[in-house]
């Protein structure tokens, strides 16, 4: 967690590539958490086929809205300290970016996006995160989206 935050969150932020953003023990002014957030997109490539595409954008879109690509925000880090863990510390951070981008979206996204780590699936799954496809089943990572709709904003 120190090793991202003090040597590589300042060189994405200097390069324009991501946000790193953290959370401190107001008493002790520790470092407790943090998150990085960058632009992402879910596009056609992201699909095995074209069909597979058509039918995820059917259910999210009406035809005027049907496009080859939707903006979305890819939760690049996140890290707690192993002090503070289970403390659901993690589920508020990820409410947290999505309601930053849903009441404050000064770019238009409709979706957040995450490279989760099998071990992290089942933290994305809790939170409504879902699959893009099947077709990185198996892998050190999958990628994952949650809709932004569903957020009251």
């Amino acid at each position: 967690m120190n090793d991202f935050i003090i040597n590589d969150a300042p060189l994405y932020r200097r390069a324009l590539l991501a946000m790193t953003y953290v959370l401190e023990n107001k008493d002790s002014g520790k470092i407790v958490a943090y998150f990085s957030v960058a632009n992402d997109r879910i596009s056609i490539k992201d699909f095995p086929t074209s069909t597979d595409f058509n039918c995820f954008r059917k259910h999210k879109f009406v035809n005027e809205k049907r496009l080859r690509s939707y903006p979305a925000i890819k939760i690049c880090r996140l890290g707690i300290d192993k002090t503070i863990q289970g403390q659901q510390i993690g589920t508020f951070l990820i409410d947290f970016v999505g309601t930053m981008f849903v009441t404050d979206n000064k770019s238009g996204c409709r979706f957040l996006t995450v490279d989760a780590y099998s071990q992290a699936i089942p933290f994305y799954l809790k939170n409504d995160f879902a699959f893009l496809s099947s077709e990185d089943d198996g892998q050190r990572t999958r990628l994952m989206y949650f809709d932004l709709s569903d957020i009251d904003g």
